[in-house]
C-alpha cells in the first residue's frame, strides 16, 4: 500500500512534467539539427547558431532581437516602478479599499490579450496616435503594471512598519526612508517584478500586433511569420537561446533568495 501511495502521485508528477519540458527538449535538440527546414534528424551541427544573425533572415531577426530588448526593458523597469510606487499607497488605504483596488487590479491579468490589444488600438487611434514603438512601448507599460503591482504588493505587506517609524524618528527624510529602508525590505518583490514584466513583454504577441506599425516587429511577430513558413533551424536555436536565459535567470533569482533566507536565520 506504501509503495502504491508513493508511485500514483510520482508518475502523476512525473507526466505532467513530461507533458510540460518534452516539447521544449525537441526543440533544444531540432536546434542541433544539420538538415535545414525539416524534422528529420541529419547530424549534431553548432551552424544553426553560428549563422542565427547572418543572411537576411537574421538581419530580421537581430533587429526583432533589439527591438524585442529594449521594449522589454522600457517596459519591465517602468512598470516596477509604478508598481513600487502603487503597492505602498495601497497599504495605506482602508481595508475594504484595499480589497476594491486589489480586485481591479486582478483584471487586467485575466483580461484576455486580444481585447487588450484591440482596446489600446482604439484607444490610440481616438488620441490620434499613430503607431509606433512609442505606442508598443505605452501598451507594453499597462500590460506589464498589474503584474508588477501584484509581484510587489505582498513583501510590502509583509514589510516591517516598525522599521519606517523608527527611521523617521531618527530623522530620516522620507526619501532616505524610501531608499535605505522600503526598498531594501521590499527589493525581492522588485527583482520578481523586474523578471516578470520582462519575461512577459518579450513574450507578448497579440497587444504588440494591434499598437505597433507593420515596419517594426517583435520578436514573437518575427517567429510567428518565420514559423508560417515551416521548420527553420535558426527559429528552434533563438528560442533555445531564451528559454537558457530565462532558466539561468531563473536559477540565480531563487539561489539569491536562498541566501538571503539563511542569512536572515542567522
Amino acid at each position: 500500500m506504501r509503495f502504491i501511495k508513493k508511485f500514483i502521485p510520482n508518475t502523476y508528477i512525473g507526466l505532467v512534467l513530461l507533458f510540460i519540458y518534452l516539447p521544449i527538449a525537441v526543440l533544444i535538440v531540432y536546434s542541433f539539427n544539420s538538415v535545414p527546414k525539416s524534422f528529420i534528424w541529419g547530424g549534431f551541427t553548432f551552424k544553426n547558431y553560428a549563422n542565427l544573425f547572418s543572411g537576411s533572415d537574421g538581419r530580421t531577426i537581430l533587429d526583432s532581437l533589439i527591438t524585442t530588448l529594449k521594449v522589454a526593458a522600457i517596459a519591465s523597469l517602468a512598470s516596477t516602478i509604478f508598481g513600487v510606487f502603487a503597492s505602498i499607497g495601497i497599504t495605506y488605504l482602508s481595508k475594504k479599499t484595499q480589497g476594491l483596488v486589489m480586485g481591479l487590479t486582478y483584471v487586467p491579468n485575466i483580461m484576455p490579450d486580444l481585447v487588450t490589444g484591440i482596446s489600446f488600438m482604439l484607444l490610440f487611434a481616438f488620441l490620434g496616435m499613430q503607431k509606433s514603438e512609442v505606442t508598443l512601448i505605452l501598451a507594453h507599460i499597462a500590460l506589464c503594471v498589474p503584474f508588477a503591482i501584484l509581484s510587489i504588493s505582498p513583501k510590502v505587506r509583509q514589510m516591517d512598519r516598525s522599521l519606517v517609524e523608527a527611521a523617521m524618528d531618527l530623522g530620516a527624510t522620507k526619501a532616505q526612508t524610501f531608499r535605505l529602508v522600503i526598498i531594501p525590505e521590499i527589493m525581492p518583490g522588485i527583482l520578481s517584478s523586474i523578471m516578470l514584466t520582462f519575461t512577459l513583454s518579450v513574450d507578448d504577441y497579440l497587444i504588440s500586433n494591434f499598437n505597433v506599425d507593420s515596419s517594426i516587429q517583435t520578436l514573437p511577430m518575427t517567429i510567428y511569420s518565420m514559423a508560417k513558413l515551416g521548420v527553420n533551424p535558426k527559429m528552434n536555436a533563438l528560442t533555445t537561446l531564451l528559454f537558457v536565459v530565462v532558466f539561468v535567470l531563473m536559477i540565480m533569482s531563487n539561489l539569491s533568495t536562498i541566501r538571503k533566507n539563511k542569512k536572515a536565520t542567522k
